[in-house]
């Protein structure tokens, strides 16, 4: 215990000492904020399903029970965006007379104590209260709200397991599709699915506090727990001995590039970034999975159809790339920034080779868009509006970050770096490099129609286009002004 705790204020005192912790506090109040809402509209819809489900055949808990399996998943895909593995500095840890089990066991303690867990009880508890009293007493809500987070505490460590391994290697996201896929299958193929009526007895088990359930859900997170130890145990050792990054498979000199002169170079070293590296190659990785899921959803099936959900995932497929690497824009620079500085108008070649690599692949989603072109679900018209209004305003946008980044991202990170979120500035303009284009568009579409708003866009979008060596200028001298500023942290900010 008292290796727990020493553990557990180093990593207090490791996030205090951070340089980046007093300009993060604006993204952590931003989060709490979020987090504040989305409680309030979790508690609304736990006292609205109270009564609403409240019909003759069944009691509503019983309804709610057996949409367990839907919450998990919709739990498990959250966590994407939110939660991170368990990271600490494992590296000067082991060079200690500490047991490295301990060191892990530390982290799936601070993972299952983690308060993400408990989220989902605004919408439980509430139930609980209105529909449960009335037949098992306070102690039903009690022994029911612990049941449902020991659900959440198994779906964490599930969710760790496949995130870990998806770290490692991308082709590991095949588990949880067969997994889902699974579950998918035995609930909407059979006539009555076995799987719906044992969430329905897990629920009633957990209110009754039938000890057989509750002792199988701990067995469950046993064995959970069990595998994610062997599996950071060895992923940790396999990092520090940089066993993968031995040998060069092959060299890539993309020569085609050398008429473009010095953009044309900083082109190459951008191409080299992504492909080279595990955290630019993972993201890309992860970018054209969810790229290919959304259009293959929009392109053959219905669920999307709605005039909302079709414009977001149109704008989503199209603005992600941008948004995972240059809402971080200079950030894996920052590893080697003073080289980059030492050349006199390098970084203004960098930007331009930038906006001109990533406005290329602009192409990959827009040819993932045309079978839900042909499908006849979205049209052409919305499919180049979108697209050239990302390369216009949205990179605009992204780009002004130039000025205000000052954080490293590691190249090679994975268990054994610690992981630290975004700025709350990246945070804010990922949000509104999102949101604003949804809102403005149907703000134009309430004052003309939809040919007319798209129109509009599209002239956006050019506008921005048409100025870029403008505006790119204009960024490059801002950051230059305070150069001196972002190196220090870059610097500060290197693991």
């Amino acid at each position: 215990m008292m290796l727990f705790n020493e553990l557990r204020k180093h990593g207090k005192l490791a996030a205090k000492r951070h340089p980046m912790y007093d300009k993060n506090r604006f993204g952590k109040y931003l989060m709490i904020a979020m987090s504040i809402f989305w409680a309030g509209y979790l508690v609304f819809f736990g006292m609205t399903f109270a009564f609403a489900l409240d019909t003759e055949s069944m009691e509503p808990y019983h309804l709610l029970n057996s949409g367990l399996i839907f919450v998990l998943a919709i739990d498990f895909i959250m966590r994407f965006p939110f939660q991170k593995t368990p990271t600490q500095e494992v590296k000067p840890y082991l060079l200690l007379p500490v047991k490295r089990n301990k060191i892990i066991d530390f982290l799936l303690i601070r993972s299952g104590l983690d308060t993400f867990n408990l989220f989902w009880l605004f919408l439980f508890v509430p139930f609980a209260i209105i529909t449960l009293p009335k037949y098992f007493g306070i102690m039903g809500v009690v022994s029911y709200s612990i049941g449902i987070w020991l659900l959440m505490v198994f779906n964490n460590y599930w969710f760790l397991l496949c995130r870990t391994l998806i770290s490692e290697r991308i082709w590991w996201i095949i588990l949880p599709v067969v997994v889902y896929g699974g579950i998918a299958a035995a609930i909407f193929i059979p006539k009555e699915s076995l799987l719906g009526d044992f969430f329905v007895n897990l629920g009633e088990g957990y209110i009754e506090g039938n000890l057989l359930f509750f002792g199988g859900t701990l067995l469950a997170i046993l064995v959970m727990w069990v595998i994610n130890r062997k599996i950071m145990s060895a992923l940790a050792y396999s990092e520090l001995n940089k066993t993968e990054d031995t040998k060069v498979k092959h060299l890539s000199e993309y020569k085609f590039l050398d008429k473009y002169g010095e953009v044309g170079e900083y082109m190459r070293l951008e191409l080299k970034l992504l492909l080279r590296n595990k955290t630019c190659k993972h993201g890309l990785r992860m970018v054209l999975l969810v790229t290919v899921g959304f259009s293959l959803v929009l392109s053959f099936s219905d669920i999307y159809d709605g005039v909302f959900m079709t414009n977001f995932i149109a704008i989503y497929n199209f603005a992600i790339f941008g948004l995972l690497f240059l809402s971080t824009v200079m950030s894996y620079e920052g590893n080697y920034i003073d080289g980059l500085m030492s050349r006199k108008e390098s970084i203004l070649s960098l930007l331009r080779a930038k906006y001109y690599l990533y406005s290329i692949g602009m192409l990959i989603p827009l040819v993932l868009m045309i079978p839900a072109i042909v499908m006849g679900k979205i049209a052409i018209l919305m499919a180049v509006s979108w697209a050239i209004f990302s390369i216009g305003f949205i990179y605009f946008a992204l780009f002004q970050l130039v000025v205000y980044n000052t954080k490293t991202v590691p190249l090679n990170a994975k268990i054994g770096v610690r992981q630290n979120s975004g700025t709350g500035l990246q945070n804010l303009v990922s949000f509104a490099t999102l949101g604003l284009p949804i809102l403005l568009y149907f703000v134009l579409k309430s004052i003309f129609n939809e040919t007319v708003s798209l129109y509009i866009l599209l002239v956006i979008g050019i506008g921005f286009i048409a100025t870029s060596r403008i505006w790119i200028t204009n960024v490059y001298n801002r950051f230059m002004k305070r150069r001196y500023k972002n190196m220090e942290g870059f610097r500060d900010s290197r693991e």
